[in-house]
This record gives structure tokens, C-alpha cells and sequence, in this order.
């Protein structure tokens, strides 16, 4: 009995799992942490990690759960999201934005009670600007939606930055910058791939409205503004070294290498799906790279 019953409520975990979007929050807690890290200077209280990564968690998962419902029209028409809990009718609608509200509000309680409220009001903006103008206004409405929506995904490395030191600073929203930057490439590319689906649902993306190749060679700027971003904090902010400065330099070029071979075969699924990937890779490696240079390579006693 007790078995069978475990059995019956495994399946609407995974559908409320499936809901929030883990693989995307784990992508931003991964710029959370980063930022942390960083603002720390390679040392970050260990309970104040835990409670910032729940928190902006708990925050992601809330925009992500009102942004099923919101979409669940278009979801129905794309084979990349018919599958998604809601349009399978796996959950319901009023419980999906309850299981939002109830996150939203643990999150703004958690982070303002054991961070601090900037890092909480600041994770309450992500959920706004995620819903209400990416979601309800932009998404349906223009090519430039990811573009500007991209800022949304950018806030979880303001969070963990206000969560450390109480306020932002010029580095903090560097670090803004690079996620902004970073979105358009790796979204876009995703874009190629699912053209027939967002053409089938009537979203602007992109390639459905000016075609693959504008959108490559769009791309192609944003990875070099991105790659360059990445090195200002080098110089001249001088928050990292230049070991840091020699894979996030290694890794552009490696991107924009990816992103050039788009430009020339913009047509070529296979392409595209490896830009995706390794934009992926891409921004994990240089958060990865801040953090070895926060905690490994400006301690030692050679260095600078």
C-alpha cells in the first residue's frame, strides 16, 4: 500500500520538477555563486551561500512556474514544450501559480531575514521582469525579445554580489553584462534549431522573422561584445588576473569560433546545436575560471 503509493506520487514530483526549469536554475545559481565568490574575494560564509543559492532558486523556479502557465497556449503548438506538464495536464493552472506564490514568498523571506533585503528585492525583480515583460510583453511581440528579456536571466549574479556585500558596484554589473550578452548567442542558436516550432506558434523569433543568416551574423556581434566584456574585469576594474584573463580570452575565441561557422553554413542544424552547447559550456568555464581566480590564484604569494 504505502509502496503503491509512493509509485503514484513520484510522477506529479517530476511534473512539478519539470515546472520550474531546473536545468536553467542550476545554469543561474552556477552565476550566483560565481558572483558571490568574487564579491567575497574567494571567501563566502558557508550558511549565506546556502541561503542566498535557495533563495534565488526558490525565485527562479517561481518565474519559471508562472511563465508555464502564461505560455501553456503556445506550449501546446511547439514540439520542443508540448510535453511540458501543463499542456500534458499533468498540473493545473491555479496550482502552478499557488506553487509560484509560495516560492516567490519564501524566497523574499528567506534572502531579506538572512542576507539582506537588497538581494531579496533584487531576486523579486527577476520574477517581474521574467513575467511581466518578458513573458507577457516581449516574447510575442517583438525580434528583439531575448535581447532585452536576456536582463532577467542576468540578475542572479546581482543577487549573490548584494547577498555578499550589501550594495552593487561597477564589478557587479559587469557581471550583469556578461549574462546579458551572453543570452542572445546562446538563445538564438536554440532559435535555429526550433525555427518551424516558433514559426508554428507565432513567436517573432529572430530566425522566423529575418532569417538564419541575419541572425548568425547577429550573434557574431554579441559574442564579440561578450568576449570583450568578459576582459573588463581585468582591465580595468583589476578585480581578476590575468590567468582569468587568458581562458575568458581562450574562451571567446573559442565561442566566436563556433558562432563563425554558423555565419558561414547558417542553415546547418548540426552547427547550431553546437553553438548552443558550447555557449553552455561556455559560461559555466568562465564562472568557473573566477572562481579559481578568486580562491587559488590571488593568493599566491608570486602573484601580481
Amino acid at each position: 500500500m504505502v509502496r503503491d503509493g509512493v509509485l503514484a506520487a513520484r510522477p506529479a514530483f517530476l511534473a512539478y520538477w519539470d515546472l520550474v526549469k531546473p536545468k536553467i536554475i542550476f545554469l543561474l545559481l552556477v552565476t550566483t555563486a560565481g558572483a558571490m565568490g568574487l564579491a567575497g574575494h574567494g571567501q563566502v560564509d558557508p550558511g549565506l551561500l546556502i541561503v542566498t543559492l535557495t533563495g534565488g532558486g526558490c525565485a527562479a523556479a517561481s518565474a519559471h512556474a508562472i511563465n508555464m502557465v502564461y505560455d501553456r497556449d503556445i506550449d501546446e503548438l511547439m514540439s520542443r514544450t508540448q510535453n511540458r506538464p501543463l499542456p500534458r495536464g499533468q498540473v493545473h493552472p491555479r496550482s502552478a501559480v499557488m506553487l509560484a506564490v509560495v516560492l516567490a514568498v519564501f524566497s523574499f523571506t528567506l534572502l531579506s531575514r538572512y542576507a539582506n533585503v537588497l538581494s531579496a528585492l533584487l531576486a523579486m525583480s527577476g520574477i517581474v521582469f521574467y513575467v511581466g515583460i518578458y513573458t507577457h510583453w516581449l516574447k510575442r511581440t517583438t525580434t528583439q525579445n531575448i535581447v532585452i528579456g536576456g536582463a532577467a536571466g542576468a540578475i542572479p549574479p546581482l543577487v549573490g554580489w548584494a547577498a555578499v556585500t550589501g550594495g552593487l558596484d561597477p564589478t557587479a554589473w559587469v557581471l550583469f553584462l556578461i549574462i546579458f550578452l551572453w543570452t542572445p548567442p546562446h538563445f538564438w542558436a536554440l532559435a535555429i534549431l526550433k525555427k518551424e516550432d516558433y514559426a508554428q506558434a507565432g513567436i517573432p523569433m529572430l530566425p522566423v522573422v529575418k532569417g538564419n543568416r541575419i541572425t548568425a551574423q547577429q550573434m557574431r556581434i554579441y559574442t564579440l561584445l561578450l568576449g570583450l566584456c568578459s576582459l573588463i574585469l581585468v582591465y580595468p576594474l583589476g578585480v581578476m588576473s590575468w590567468g582569468y584573463g587568458l581562458v575568458a580570452m581562450g574562451l571567446g575565441l573559442w565561442l566566436l569560433g563556433k558562432v563563425e561557422d554558423l555565419v558561414r553554413d547558417p542553415d546547418d542544424r548540426q552547427v547550431a546545436k553546437g553553438v548552443f552547447m558550447a555557449a553552455n559550456s561556455y559560461l559555466m568555464l568562465l564562472y568557473a575560471a573566477m572562481a579559481v581566480d578568486s580562491l587559488v590564484v590571488s593568493r599566491l604569494p608570486f602573484w601580481g
